[in-house]
């Protein structure tokens, strides 16, 4: 039986051959973001967010510079990938975690000034590009008939060896019963961004990502999609935190994630705490 990791590299060096995604393409997913031309400044602290942010987080920290006249800088990729980055020493000043166990291991290892906050709890969806077979449906019905009838020959989701919504994503497709059949035919993405990519592709049939995600009209406009029930999988449960080298701005910018106006941007791509419901 492979291991995680020996069939992560597999699927991944599948993933990128057979949709024709060179190394710049999978470079270009993980890409700082910068939010206005004086991002170089020294005194732009660099955001580590978790991919499923790319939209939510872009348009907040929008917001926070219309607000407040500051700019950060965003970083969007893997929760694991920016963890083992931390630990290496990377110039982070805030970590949006997709997963807060990731928070709390670090804070244990003395990288994050305290426990942090949590400010989201993610969903995942199965979303399916336009004129795939595939139907999207809750409970992977559909999926399921698919897959017994060999139509599926490429499925879509995050690493589930470094991205919490890989992980969720197995733990759903487990639930249902249909891990062992979907497995032959999983392309695996870097980050759930890049999943999304895939599963769009119009090489794949479909795949799971992030609710935020598929909200945002750049991404809902390529296919349809549907909200997999919250008790399929673990919560994911978003923590961030100050790094120790954070300075004034990035303090600012932390405490502006709590604010109701950014609550309402973080609503509106599917974000909610979890006592909010």
């Amino acid at each position: 039986m492979m291991t995680h990791s020996a069939m992560a590299h597999a699927w991944t060096r599948r993933a990128l051959l057979t949709l024709g995604l060179g190394a710049g393409a999978a470079i270009a997913a993980l890409a700082i973001q910068m939010t206005g031309a004086d991002a170089q400044q020294a005194d732009v602290p660099v955001i580590a967010a978790a991919a499923d942010l790319k939209f939510a987080v872009t348009e907040l920290a929008s917001a926070f510079k219309a607000d407040t006249g500051k700019e950060v800088k965003l970083s969007f990729g893997s929760t694991g990938n920016f963890a083992t980055q931390i630990r290496q020493g990377a110039p982070f000043q805030v970590f949006m975690a997709a997963d807060q166990k990731f928070i709390a291991d670090l804070y244990k290892e003395g990288f994050t000034r305290d426990a942090g906050d949590l400010y989201a709890e993610g969903r995942i969806v199965l979303m399916v590009p336009h004129g795939s077979m595939l139907k999207a449906d809750e409970a992977m019905d559909d999926l399921a008939a698919q897959l017994a009838a060999g139509r599926i020959t490429r499925f879509a989701i995050a690493n589930p060896e470094h991205a919490p919504y890989g992980l969720r994503a197995e733990e759903a497709l487990k639930h249902r019963g249909l891990w062992d059949k979907v497995q032959p035919h999983l392309v695996l993405g870097e980050n759930v961004s890049q999943a999304a990519q895939f599963a769009l592709s119009g090489n794949a049939q479909g795949g799971i990502i992030a609710y935020s995600l598929a909200l945002a009209p750049e991404v809902r406009s390529q296919g349809q999609f549907a909200l997999i029930p919250h008790d399929w999988h673990e919560p994911l449960l978003q923590r961030m935190a100050l790094l120790k080298n954070a300075g004034p701005v990035a303090e600012e910018f932390y405490a502006y994630m709590k604010t109701p106006k950014a609550r309402e941007i973080m609503k509106k791509f599917g974000f909610v705490l979890p006592a909010e419901g």
